[in-house]
């Protein structure tokens, strides 16, 4: 028989024990809890790794897209390299043959020396594009040459150049620059610069062609092939047009000169005179390069006599001596491309008008003395992006 004590004891137990039916319902509640807990444990974790996998996708995509815009900064920057005049884009490239990746290259030239860039990269899956990243840049030449002078050069009142100038000793300004000035020597300014004076320059920002009319004396290459250059058998021309043929594609014509131009006379290709080249009776020249030569190259002067003498070059113009403009009234130059000067510069130039634009798109060449040998020239010295912003 049980004391009173352990029945007092056991009573006491009894009211600490919950019921039986309300322990299950306990358990489900704790089992639902941890089951939510752990749901959302496992969806932030998922959401983390497709974060951290968009992360990684999208620094793909802006690394391929800033590669589309480093393609067409070398190709802009070696026009000799593709058929147009400059490279325009392309669509459907990739870094990696045979990836899911592409990216599309769009290229417009603002101006002579400033191109936009629109690079797109994207990925395809089955067919379905299931990333994208554009970028859209704006593109400087600098330096970019439009008037290069070995030794002092004189930059006259009546000359006007878009791009920059280098010479190999003292400048004086008289004119008007619409670019940078190098200078081996000092800088003298009287007219106007519109860009940086870089005076005691250690190197110029690009070197000179190095190129001399015996160079196309009789033949030259493109390649491996050979063509036939036009020699110019007398020493005037007037009132004629040049064009290139299937034997001479780059329409070289060649004059062991001096040779005297008069009226109108257009050339569509490369005038190459050993001697001086002289316009003369109301002369009316135009000279557009063949894509890749340069335009005009003379081994001494270029000579205008008289007034209203006019002559306008697209492409590079290399002179041995000098351009001598005769004082005459209107006479005018216009360049657009480069021009090189290897010693007396711009002489007698009171009545006149000279215009010199750099274009790099035109003056770059690649030419070959030799078979598969060529040699390469630009204005363009470097470039550098103005801004890049996030289409």
């Amino acid at each position: 028989m049980m004391s009173s004590e352990t029945i007092v004891f056991r009573k006491r137990q009894r009211e600490h024990i919950l019921p039986t039916g309300i322990v299950l319902p306990l358990v489900l509640i704790i089992l639902i809890a941890i089951a939510i807990l752990s749901m959302e444990y496992l969806w932030r974790s998922d959401l983390e790794l497709a974060l951290g996998r968009n992360m990684v996708l999208c620094g793909q995509m802006d690394a391929l897209a800033q590669s589309g815009l480093e393609h067409a900064k070398g190709l802009i920057l070696n026009p000799q390299d593709v058929p147009s005049e400059y490279w325009t884009g392309g669509s459907r490239q990739q870094l990696i043959p045979g990836s899911n990746d592409y990216y599309d290259v769009n290229v417009v030239r603002l101006s002579e020396c400033n191109y936009q860039i629109v690079s797109a990269a994207y990925r395809l899956q089955g067919g379905e594009l299931i990333a994208r990243t554009a970028l859209r840049a704006e593109l400087r030449l600098d330096p970019c040459v439009a008037y290069w002078q070995r030794g002092n050069a004189v930059i006259p009142p009546q000359a006007r150049i878009t791009g920059d100038v280098y010479c190999g000793g003292k400048l004086a300004v008289q004119g008007t620059i619409d670019g940078d000035a190098f200078a081996a020597g000092t800088i003298d300014v009287a007219g106007r610069v519109s860009g940086q004076k870089y005076s005691f320059a250690a190197a110029a920002p690009v070197v000179s062609p190095e190129l001399v009319p015996a160079d196309f004396a009789s033949h030259y290459y493109i390649e491996r092939q050979v063509y036939v250059v036009d020699v110019i058998g007398t020493d005037v021309l007037c009132d004629v047009q040049l064009r290139p043929t299937s034997l001479n594609l780059a329409g070289v014509h060649y004059c062991s000169g001096p040779l005297r131009l008069k009226k109108r006379v257009e050339i569509q290709g490369m005038l190459v005179v050993e001697h001086d080249l002289v316009l003369d009776g109301d002369c009316d020249v135009v000279i557009k390069a063949v894509k890749n030569f340069p335009a005009l190259l003379v081994g001494h002067d270029v000579k205008m006599k008289g007034a209203g003498q006019h002559l306008q070059i697209e492409g590079l113009t290399r002179i041995g001596h000098c351009i001598d403009m005769g004082n005459g009234a209107g006479n005018t130059v216009r360049i657009t491309g480069a021009l090189c000067v290897l010693a007396g510069g711009l002489e007698h130039t009171s009545g006149c008008a000279l215009v010199i634009k750099a274009d790099p798109d035109k003056a770059a060449i690649q030419v070959w003395p030799a078979p598969a040998v060529s040699k390469r020239w630009s204005p363009a010295g470097g470039a550098f992006f103005k801004s890049i912003e996030r289409q």
